[in-house]
């Protein structure tokens, strides 16, 4: 800590030192939520929160190529975002869990004030 710091409350720094997460898991989150900085994949994410979809439907609902659509959902994946299930040849898609669901309502809500 730079020397010519002054503390104000001592007692409240002590706090948030001591509940303050470390810094990988802070890297880890600011990376996790980059996925939710771009306007497509939040359009994908909002599209997978009202029904579970193949890459067909959401081409079709964004308005952009399916390898576009693809390539998005393959990085949502990776970050554990979205989940897929396989239906015979086609592939549907749907968010991961509840956490990410409330993400985006949280989000909206927000913005929406």
């Amino acid at each position: 800590m730079p020397e010519e710091v002054n503390l104000i409350n001592e007692d409240k720094v002590n706090l948030v030192l001591d509940k303050l997460t470390d810094d990988d898991t802070i890297s880890n989150i600011a990376y996790f939520l980059k996925n939710f900085g771009d306007s497509t994949r939040i359009k994908i994410l909002k599209s997978l929160s009202i029904s579970e979809l193949c890459v067909y439907d959401l081409s079709y609902i964004l308005n952009i190529s399916q390898s576009a659509v693809s390539h998005q959902l393959k990085t949502l994946k990776d970050q554990r975002i979205v989940k897929s299930r396989r239906d015979g040849k086609v592939v549907y898609y749907s968010l991961d869990d509840e956490h990410i669901q409330k993400i985006i309502e949280v989000g909206e809500e927000h913005i929406l004030e």
